[in-house]
């Protein structure tokens, strides 16, 4: 059957419309055989997490953004890539992931269709599966278009025990690219500054990136620079065992369009996601 052209208040009371969007869409895009099951519930089973670990992460986010859709991705990809590292960078290798939807009516199917494309190739590239969720639709005017949650299960391996609390003086701190791509791209959109440099978001799975460090001594702790940024993380590192931080203006890796918008509102892309 045709999905309409918009979300519709129907397709959020649990009759024939919301089953039509589940079966129609989010079945399709993220087929596993536990969300197949159709349950009120992912039944996982304990083996094949305790075979890949002795601890499980578990971690959860909201995700609210204006625009939904900017270069470099959208909520969609952002909702699954920010819970995903979430797990990452504490060891954990993603496993399983729930997700809940806030809809507003009269969001169209076609941008909806499209997030939830984009959250499926995220989670293929993160190797997790999306296993459990829910919709709500709200009327027109009480949401943004779509308000996603999402919360990860990962399994840590046993000889992992990344934590803020393990750094210690003469540390060194390593950023994996460069800063303020995602805020200075947002910020670009949001505020009308129309410029044309190459702005893009960074949004991205780090977990391909960060499972060699699992083979690596010396790893103390990592995280994913998103509100407040690189200087957010420096404090919370610095709160936690009671070091002070050096960073170098000159070192910091940087993009000339991103430098461009922090000179022009005066800004500092270390606060930026």
């Amino acid at each position: 059957m045709k999905q309409p052209d918009e979300i519709t208040l129907a397709q959020g009371n649990g009759g024939q419309g919301m089953q039509q969007l589940i079966e129609g869409l989010f079945l399709k895009a993220f087929d596993n055989p536990l969300l197949n099951e159709k349950e009120d519930q992912a039944r996982i089973a304990l083996a094949d997490l305790t075979a890949q670990g002795d601890r499980l992460a578990f971690s959860t986010d909201s995700y609210v953004i204006d625009p939904i859709i900017f270069p470099g991705g959208n909520i969609g990809k952002l909702s699954v890539c920010g819970t995903a590292n979430d797990l990452s960078v504490g060891g954990a290798v993603p496993r399983y992931l729930s997700c809940g939807f806030i809809l507003e009516e009269g969001l169209a199917f076609e941008t909806l269709e499209t997030l939830v494309m984009a959250m499926a190739k995220a989670a293929q590239q993160a190797g997790i599966q999306i296993v459990t969720g829910d919709t709500k639709v709200v009327p027109r005017g009480a949401a943004d278009k779509i308000f996603i949650n999402t919360a990860g299960i990962g399994v840590i391996p046993s000889k992992i025990d990344w934590a803020a609390s393990h750094i210690k003086a003469g540390d060194k701190i390593i950023v994996s690219g460069t800063i303020g791509d995602h805020g200075a791209t947002i910020l670009n959109l949001r505020e009308n500054l129309g410029l044309e440099a190459d702005l893009q978001s960074d949004c991205a799975v780090l977990e391909p990136m960060i499972a060699p460090l699992r083979q690596i001594d010396g790893v103390r702790a990592l995280r994913d620079a998103t509100r407040g940024g690189v200087t957010a993380i420096l404090h919370e590192f610095s709160q936690a065992c009671g070091c002070g931080m050096n960073v170098y203006e000159n070192k910091l890796p940087m993009k000339q369009s991103v430098r461009g918008v922090c000179e022009l509102l005066g800004l500092e892309a270390l606060n930026f996601c």
